[in-house]
């Protein structure tokens, strides 16, 4: 089974969604997310389901309004793309709005890598 862009979709659907038990439902056991900040090179990195929907939930808990917008998916075999506009709002009312990716890395017919890229831009003032 392979992945398509219509689950590339319906995974988009469920970031916006915050629906994080039907993320997992697209992703490996043992799979990782490579979030687009952190201390390492690769951003913060979580390995393993337990860990990887910690990491989704603490980008809600960040940005409680957080929406990636006007998404483009392509699929090339093992490998993937989605293109998007992040936006969200954080506690202090500084607003973000960046564009970004996500590089996926697929083995049967689920998500093992997911690796997110975004611009670094000043946030935006509260309005």
């Amino acid at each position: 089974m392979d992945v398509t862009v219509a689950n590339l979709e319906a995974f988009a659907d469920a970031w916006n969604s915050h629906d994080a038990e039907a993320l997992m439902s697209f992703m490996t056991d043992d799979c990782v997310f490579e979030a687009s900040a952190g201390p390492d090179v690769c951003g913060n990195s979580y390995i393993g389901r337990e860990a990887v929907q910690a990491g989704f939930s603490e980008v809600w808990k960040m940005f409680p309004d957080a929406q990636w917008r006007r998404p483009h998916h392509f699929v090339c075999g093992s490998r993937g793309v989605s293109e998007w506009t992040f936006t969200g709002t954080r506690a202090d009312g500084s607003r973000v709005e960046v564009n970004g990716c996500d590089v996926f890395t697929f083995r049967e017919g689920k998500i093992a890598v997911k690796n997110s890229y975004r611009k670094n831009r000043p946030p935006l003032s509260a309005t």
